[in-house]
């Protein structure tokens, strides 16, 4: 299942289809780089749901024989959606889990590729499938009841050997249907496809340091998009950390040491505050998400705390609310200390986090998650009235240290949309637009709400969800509301008349991640006929029209009773 040489798998041209999220852009950068190795031509292809890859599969099967994919095809039976035909090879990467059984164990036109040591806990093959030759000798003969009597006592033996053989069927049937029912209940993530690419480039001896940022860059999407648990990040962070001493390490020895221009990583503690190395100190409190929900900055009350949270530093407001490269160097010393002391006194304890920071140059210096939203926006830009092939490039392009222009054009835009979904969070709280349905919390965007179409994005909408709940957590005294998973819905398309609805689970300490409303609304969906349409890689996004939301809601709610 695990992909080790492509020159021997490879060996004509390949068609790379790549899903619309930041951890897909790195693993096929890190791709790119090792198709580049092997001299290996290929076509890229961006998909942002079933329909496109279905409609670019059905475009270039007769040109292609080897298909690539990356973070998308894995939960889904592949073979059955795309009919291909029995020459037709796909090579999947793809974190969404769990993993299709058919996908699993077709062992000629699927190939996985998964890190060896995920624990995917796929079921046994015996419990799935059952030969189909058991079952051919159920519809034996008949008798006239004319034979002689030792022929008529087979007969009867041969009877209750069927009826057994029935009964046996019916009990693995039911236990089949148990145990996928269980095994594919929740949606969740595994390990990063850009680390399972760079897995792939270090066992190849083909590795780099830039391919070694993409894929701290991929484990970063995880964690901003809050995807895999604190401790997976942090275990995976361990991991990557060897890697980076391994090809950083010459920088402390001053004979060998690189050239400033030369590119380095760095594992530090950094602040746990979105894009401030390029924004001011302000801005960024009031858009993260931990700060502005710790401090519950959308209340009168909140502002005054911001103002004491600044005053307990020391921080003069001249100071905080310029741009951090302008800030005094006397106080960006010891900034991280003063900030880490003061936000303990304030309920923040985990300010700090885990993380890496590339430098090149004098000027250039940023954090795995300042590029984790400067590329995000760049793929969801709304901006320009530009097709969604565009944005992807441009994103992709992002990535490459010689693209600084663009990455610095997605900062800004990261800043905007962020300011867009802090603001939205804020109007949602005030005006108590997060309801109880019961067994979850529901909030609608009404059309005419600002930076609305911002939000027909499904990346752009899963981080309000998570903002969004998270601030409600923290502004509710209902102990029951702050354990209950949210469903956030805003408008798709006003002129078909369609919402895009997204269900996100609880905010908890010990969240697993593990997300079960995938199923619910294919079940919801069936049950009421509604107009829907599953067509993104993650099965807890929906597309429904408007006119189906309270019928569809109601199923929901009376199926998760």
């Amino acid at each position: 299942m695990f992909l080790s040489d492509f020159r021997k798998e490879f060996y004509e041209r390949v068609l790379l289809l790549v899903a619309s999220d930041v951890d897909a852009l790195c693993a096929c950068k890190i791709l790119q780089a090792l198709f580049q190795c092997d001299h290996v031509q290929y076509t890229l292809v961006p998909v942002s749901g079933w329909q496109e890859l279905e409609t670019a599969f059905l475009e270039h099967k007769d040109q292609f024989q080897y298909f690539v994919l990356i973070n998308c095809g894995a939960n889904v039976d592949l073979l059955e959606i795309l009919q291909p035909e029995e020459d037709t090879f796909f090579f999947i990467c793809d974190t969404h889990r769990p993993i299709n059984v058919v996908n699993v164990y077709n062992e000629t036109q699927i190939k996985l590729l998964v890190k060896q040591d995920d624990d995917l806990e796929i079921p046994a093959y015996d419990d799935i499938f059952r030969d189909e030759e058991e079952d051919e000798d159920d519809s034996g003969n008949e008798s006239d009841g004319s034979e002689p009597s030792g022929k008529r006592k087979r007969f009867e033996e041969d009877i209750m050997e069927r009826t057994m053989k029935r009964r046996q069927r019916r009990e693995w049937e039911a236990r089949r249907r148990e145990i996928l029912f269980d095994y594919e209940q929740y949606e969740y993530h595994g390990t990063s496809s850009a680390m399972v690419m760079f897995d792939l480039a270090w066992i190849m001896s083909k590795d780099l340091n830039d391919m070694l940022w993409w894929a701290i860059v991929g484990l970063t999407d995880q964690w901003v998009q809050d995807k895999i648990t604190q401790m997976k990040y942090v275990t995976d962070i361990g991991t990557l950390q060897r890697h980076v001493s391994r090809h950083n390490h010459r920088n402390e020895d001053e004979e060998n040491s690189l050239s400033i221009d030369c590119m380095r990583i760095a594992f530090e503690y950094d602040l746990r505050l979105a894009l401030y190395q390029h924004w001011s100190l302000f801005e960024s409190l009031c858009n993260t998400c931990y700060t502005s929900a710790s401090l519950k900055l959308w209340s009168v009350q909140g502002q005054k705390r911001l103002q004491e949270f600044f005053a307990d530093m020391g921080l003069p407001l001249k100071q905080v609310k310029q741009k951090f490269n302008s800030m005094d160097i006397s106080l960006k010393e010891n900034l991280q200390e003063m900030i880490e002391e003061s936000a303990s006194k304030f309920g923040m304890k985990n300010l700090r986090v885990q993380t890496f920071s590339i430098h090149f140059g004098f000027k250039n210096k940023f954090l795995a998650s300042d590029i984790v939203y400067a590329t995000a926006s760049l793929m969801e830009n709304i901006e320009k009235d530009e097709p969604g092939t565009d944005n992807f490039i441009k994103a992709l392009d992002s990535l490459s240290r010689s693209n600084l222009d663009k990455l610095h054009q997605g900062l800004e835009l990261a800043k905007k949309q962020l300011r867009a979904i802090q603001q939205t969070v804020a109007s949602c709280i005030c005006t108590n637009l997060v309801i109880s349905q019961g067994p979850f919390l529901y909030c609608y965007l009404m059309e005419g709400t600002p930076d609305v179409k911002l939000f027909s994005k499904p990346v752009c909408l899963c981080l309000l969800s998570k903002y969004l709940l998270k601030s409600f957590v923290c502004s509710t005294k209902n102990k029951r509301c702050k354990l209950l998973p949210l469903i956030v819905a805003a408008p798709m398309d006003v002129e078909q008349g369609t919402v895009i609805m997204v269900g996100i689970p609880p905010e908890t300490e010990s969240s697993d991640k593990k997300n079960f409303f995938g199923r619910a609304f294919e079940k919801a969906a069936e049950s009421t006929n509604s107009r829907t349409l599953h067509n993104h890689f993650d099965m807890s996004i929906i597309e429904l029209k408007m006119e189906d939301r309270s019928k569809f809601l109601d199923a929901l709610i009376s199926l998760l009773s």
